[in-house]
């Protein structure tokens, strides 16, 4: 079988959770083929993969926004549209119900460019007649540019060939998600959408708090989330998600039940089964397995070091993992600085079980996760964590109705500093509880976490697409 991967922001451009869940996929089902369909944000980044492709990827296309956006074409006055071509865009730019057959036809056959479209005057009517509805008091200027941010990316990537597959599978809902709707459409074959978390609430999460989208215009770029994810799930022969609260969500956001079902991730235990429990030396250890980005709360973390080192002056904090963003990762250098805390240390992208030996205990922050493998690692390893309760970290941590085994670590109210410092300081001070929740942990993954048991389900996951489809 080739199974085409539509991968938006992460695999093989971009080190973390899902990047890891991929390449474990690939690597653990030899007899399929894989296409790679990677949507990145910026076209320096063509060619450069953060990771050794497995020999089973027989194909990777490559799409990046930012090449859309920069393509400049004269205006065409034309371009003509009929009844129904003009009523699939008005219908899409306002997050309605567009006829997705109808879009396909327009871009994928390069019959109409889309960035000719956008500066045509037919679609000038469009937007004057949006504007006159939607947004009577916004400047049509600011209008304009940001229904084209929005939007153009998507129809200049259905333009060019979609990958040929037996089955799509996109790891997300958003951009990919509605790629993978199409591909699925045009050629007839069954699609699968997994989330690792609920890329839409994510987006609404990331959009509320950003200063880059004006204030008036937030609504409408949240609403064409949703209006992907419903792109995603109508067309989608199953959708999986990492825990159930995740599952309720999806039906929540329109995803019918009877499609759902839940997989959680699961890693190689026997890689971490040997991973030494560090030797005392006076020093309490806690390492932070992430990506620098905003939605991990880096900053969080520093502020809650910076007071925990009050208290235990021999702690120290190992932040591990690759920079995401090079403007918050300068702003959390700063904080350091300004704060004078000593003993944060930022080793870069390092072997991760030969690095916890050296520490005592591990520390997530974040804002926003979905099963996150540096929770499901650290456990294997051995080693008990302090951890913020977002998606199924607490699940992860105190297990849920199907196991008794125990809490292998503690959970706290994300950006809460006291709180955070209260659980950092009972980490460091009491060792038997720390030992306990190894055990804890280790039981828990080997029972629930494993790889071998991950794959299966997916397996199984495509032969349930393929017998819907072909019903």
């Amino acid at each position: 079988m080739k199974i085409c991967l539509i991968l938006e922001g992460s695999y093989p451009f971009v080190r973390g959770g899902v990047s890891k869940w991929v390449n474990d996929m690939i690597v653990a089902m030899p007899e399929h083929e894989f296409v790679i369909w990677g949507i990145g944000d910026k076209e320096e980044k063509r060619g450069k993969y953060v990771v050794k492709l497995p020999d089973n990827v027989v194909e990777i296309q490559e799409a990046f926004m930012d090449t859309a956006l920069n393509e400049r074409v004269r205006r065409n006055s034309n371009v003509k549209l009929s009844a129904p071509q003009k009523e699939a865009i008005s219908q899409l730019i306002r997050c309605e119900n567009p006829d997705l057959r109808i879009l396909l036809d327009m871009f994928e056959t390069k019959s109409i460019n889309p960035v000719e479209v956008f500066m045509s005057e037919v679609f000038l009517d469009i937007i004057k007649d949006f504007c006159a509805d939607e947004f009577p008091f916004a400047g049509f200027t600011d209008l304009f540019w940001t229904v084209r941010s929005m939007f153009l990316p998507l129809l200049y990537l259905i333009s060019h060939t979609m990958p040929e597959a037996d089955l799509y599978h996109s790891c997300s809902t958003g951009y990919a998600g509605a790629l993978g709707a199409m591909a699925s459409l045009k050629y007839n074959k069954p699609y699968i959408v997994t989330e690792h978390g609920i890329y839409t609430r994510e987006r609404e999460e990331e959009i509320l708090r950003a200063d880059w989208v004006v204030s008036i215009f937030k609504e409408l770029w949240i609403s064409m989330f949703y209006m992907f994810s419903r792109f995603a799930y109508q067309r989608a022969h199953r959708v999986t998600s990492l825990f159930q609260r995740a599952g309720i969500i999806q039906e929540d956001l329109g995803c019918p039940a009877d499609k759902i079902s839940i997989i959680g991730n699961g890693i190689d235990v026997n890689r971490f089964a040997d991973v030494q429990r560090k030797k005392h030396d006076g020093w309490i250890d806690i390492a932070a397995i992430v990506r620098i980005a905003p939605i991990k709360d880096i900053k969080t973390m520093i502020y809650s070091f910076s007071q925990l080192k009050q208290e235990i002056p021999k702690s120290r904090l190992h932040i591990l993992g690759a920079v995401d963003d090079d403007e918050y990762f300068d702003e959390c250098k700063s904080l350091i600085e300004y704060l004078k805390i000593k003993d944060i240390i930022f080793p870069g992208f390092v072997d991760i079980k030969q690095y916890l030996e050296k520490i005592d205990f591990t520390l997530l922050t974040s804002l926003s996760e979905g099963q996150p493998y540096a929770i499901i690692e650290s456990m294997a390893a051995g080693l008990p964590l302090v951890s913020t309760d977002v998606g199924s970290c607490r699940e992860l941590i105190e297990g849920d109705d199907n196991d008794r085994f125990g809490s292998a670590g503690l959970c706290v109210t994300p950006m809460h500093q006291s709180e955070m410092l209260e659980a950092l300081l009972e980490m460091s001070e009491d060792e038997k509880m720390r030992e306990s929740m190894s055990s804890t942990g280790k039981q828990r993954v080997n029972a629930f976490y494993n790889l071998d048991g991950m794959v299966e389900n997916y397996q199984a996951t495509y032969e349930k697409a393929i017998q819907i489809w072909q019903a």
